[in-house]
């Protein structure tokens, strides 16, 4: 990217103090057009007098750092008048904070210690066609500001009195520019705003605020106050059994929100981080903590600036709160990155949570750009070797050492770039990313101690798998089970990706067949509900209607209950409804005692849990270090609901719906169900209902072309709406 202004930095060293720099300029001409550039070393907002230039947050956004920093672009025409001053204020963001892992000798730890620096341009013309560019040199100025404090993890204060006592110049400094890339994700931007539905006082005595959901975004207060006033406020997901206010769960992310205010009516709110939250706790108030009421505050939920395309409305109102639950999942923790969860100190993008949710992502949303931006992350961090880590950014690899990647996370190399291809029909993406597809593959054979399956290696198994042994938390399949199950799987993808670009992927056709004739001499037999599943789901058992069988047996056997984890969990619906077993798929979806999907909604779930019981059944709380109550991997059960209850789904070979095959089960445990989805062709739609006669009605419209299947019949239809009855 072609760059000529400078980086600029204090004088000073601000800690966590947000620095404010600023440019003074003069329009002398009529302006036709005015485009500012920047990024940061940090998180930014930026303003021409006083007027904030995008509704953008968070920006510059979370990349690979040491390789790629976004540089935003924006339209200022508006904003320039013919005395201006540019400002740029910079905490520390994803950048610069102390992340969980900071002391560990990751990259992040190097990052840590990078300076308070911008770089930007502006490019003015006039409408005698010259120009004028002003960029960031010693002629800026920098100063304290407001922000006092400015950490991911620890929150904000902010000092609505504080008069910086001293201005000083900018300093030049050797900033990255080779690494500068234009914007390629969906920007961040507030979406929506929260207002409290009940103020109350708990047992303890202290003043809590209801939002009656959980988000993830900003705080805002709006207040008359004195000057010298605090606000003080904390963050909490859920109350304990005795109603009290908790949230230990955040472990030692501080949370802070802290304004002193000024004189008069105000309102303040986050600017340079984020908090998760469903619960406030009033700590201070101006007039006492008493006076704080539902009109004092309100939520931002803040996400990636993605478009809502699927729908799902049921008869069942608990199955219609799950959908929700799911949709707040995926908005929650779709901040620039996948995130596993948006409050404690972790926010990382986790390889494994994304890679099992990103079908039900782009069912959900047009999420094409928000992983083709991250994915280009993925690529970034992957080792020359083809060893991907557990997150990305990766800021838990170690910068001299690190230990052998995970199956089912590392693998997300391969299988979210397929997802994504297979939602969006994107070949360009796919082409980029196939290469690194094809490298995780290979890297599985370096280091595996059995060839053609993948074993001897450390991995995340069935993470947190309810059949663990006390003391575990990966779940009791065999770890060299699930390593070499998805070893074939990513092989197979890369087959299949290789045939869509025209590749020779033989030597992967041959690495296939070889890994499955492997698999089945060393994994004869299945010890757990996982272990069925991935055998079938991915086509390795010699007889996959036997496992499935097994599968229904030991379910049934276990009280109708799953006992899977992260890795079983997505597919094990799909695993019964595939080989004759549908309304034991609808059983364990409908099923309201723990363990189930509808269990936290017991509890007062607004989004889906970490784990299973993360509330258990006497109200006490699974743990204090590992207990997230919003964290979206779960919700990936949302892509049966699309692709079997309502049966919209992509037909085989054809990506993005250019054809569509909608084949519906429906269940009489409802009375009614329906989903749509916006695809790039337009709108699908399917609906089922129960007919007062006896058998079901069907509502399906389709855009494309469509081959319909109800009751072993098959429709061929063309574009439009169509109803069938079924007896």
């Amino acid at each position: 990217m072609n760059w000529n202004a400078k980086w600029i930095k204090p004088s000073w060293e601000p800690e966590s103090k947000a620095p404010l720099f600023a440019k003074h300029f003069e329009a002398k001409k009529p302006v036709t057009s005015a485009v500012l550039r920047l990024t940061g070393m940090g998180v930014y907002e930026a303003a021409i007098n006083g007027v904030r230039v995008s509704e953008d947050v968070l920006a510059p956004g979370w990349t690979t750092y040491p390789k790629r920093l976004q540089v935003q672009s924006y339209d200022v025409t508006d904003l320039v008048a013919h005395d201006n001053e540019l400002t740029v204020l910079l905490g520390r963001g994803w950048y610069r904070s102390h992340l969980m892992c900071w002391k560990d000798g990751t990259i992040q730890t190097e990052l840590v210690k990078k300076p308070a620096g911008i770089t930007a341009e502006l490019v003015i013309t006039y409408a005698d066609g010259t120009t004028e560019t002003i960029i960031t040199d010693e002629s800026w100025t920098v100063s304290e500001s407001q922000v006092r404090f400015s950490e991911l993890y620890d929150g904000e204060v902010y000092d609505a009195t504080f008069v910086p006592q001293e201005i000083s110049t900018a300093v030049c400094f050797d900033g990255p520019t080779d690494t500068l890339i234009p914007q390629e994700g969906d920007p961040v931007r507030e979406q929506e705003r929260i207002y409290a539905v009940r103020v109350f006082t708990t047992p303890k005595g202290e003043r809590v605020i209801d939002f009656g959901q959980e988000l993830t975004g900003f705080l805002e207060v709006n207040l008359d106050a004195k000057a010298g006033e605090v606000v003080d406020v904390s963050f909490a997901e859920v109350l304990d059994k005795e109603g009290n206010f908790y949230n230990e769960n955040y472990r030692e992310a501080k949370c802070l929100y802290h304004y002193i205010c000024r004189d008069g009516q105000q309102t303040y709110k986050t600017r340079l981080t984020f908090y998760g939250f469903r619960y406030i706790r009033v700590n201070e108030f101006p007039g006492g903590v008493e006076k704080a009421d539902e009109s004092s505050f309100t939520g931002i939920a803040v996400h990636s600036d993605m478009k809502r395309t699927g729908y799902i409305r049921t008869s069942d109102p608990m199955l219609n709160q799950l959908f929700s639950n799911i949709i707040w999942g995926q908005k929650s923790n779709f901040v620039d990155v996948p995130t596993d969860c948006p409050q404690r100190d972790e926010r990382f993008g986790w390889m494994g949570d994304a890679q099992v949710f990103t079908r039900t992502a782009c069912l959900n949303y047009d999420a094409e750009r928000f992983f083709a931006k991250w994915l280009n992350d993925v690529a970034a961090d992957q080792h020359e070797d083809g060893y991907v880590g557990a997150v990305v950014p990766d800021v838990l690899t170690h910068v001299n050492e690190r230990g052998t990647a995970s199956a089912a996370w590392g693998d997300a190399a391969v299988i979210v770039p397929w997802e994504v291809y297979r939602a969006y029909g994107n070949v360009a993406l796919l082409r980029r990313q196939f290469p690194s597809m094809r490298r995780w593959v290979d890297y599985i054979g370096t280091i595996t101690t059995t060839p053609d399956l993948w074993t001897g290696c450390w991995h995340y198994a069935d993470w947190l798998g309810l059949d663990a042994p006390s003391g575990s938390y990966k779940g009791s399949s065999r770890e060299d089970f699930i390593a070499s199950s998805f070893y074939a799987y990513s092989t197979e993808l890369v087959i299949r990706a290789g045939k869509v670009l025209g590749e020779d992927v033989s030597a992967y056709e041959q690495l296939h067949g070889r890994i499955v004739t492997a698999f089945r001499k060393a994994y004869p037999e299945y010890m757990t509900q996982t272990e069925c599943i991935l055998a079938v789901h991915f086509h390795l058992a010699e007889d996959c209607q036997k496992a499935a069988d097994q599968l229904a047996r030991i379910v049934r056997e276990a009280g109708v209950q799953l006992k899977t984890g992260f890795v079983g969990t997505p597919y094990i619906l799909h695993v019964l409804s595939d080989y004759g077993h549908t309304e034991l798929a609808y059983e364990l979806l409908l099923r309201r005692e723990y363990p189930s999907w509808l269990y936290p909604i017991t509890k007062g779930a607004t989004t889906i849990w970490e784990h299973w019981d993360g509330i258990m059944q006497d109200g006490g709380f699974w743990s204090r270090d590992m207990n997230s109550f919003n964290h979206y991997a779960y919700g990936s059960v949302a892509d049966w609901m699309y692709g079997v209850a309502a049966g919209i789904q992509v037909c085989e070979d054809e990506p993005a719906y250019e054809k569509v095959c909608i084949e519906p089960h429906p269940s009489e445990k409802l009375d009614w169900f329906e989903a749509s989805v916006e695809t790039r062709h337009g709108l699908v739609s399917s609906r089922w209902s129960k007919v007062h006669t006896g058998g079901w009605r069907y509502d399906i419209a389709t855009p494309v072309q469509a081959e319909i299947r109800l009751g072993g019949k098959v429709h061929k239809v063309p574009t439009g709406s169509y109803v069938f009855h079924q007896e």
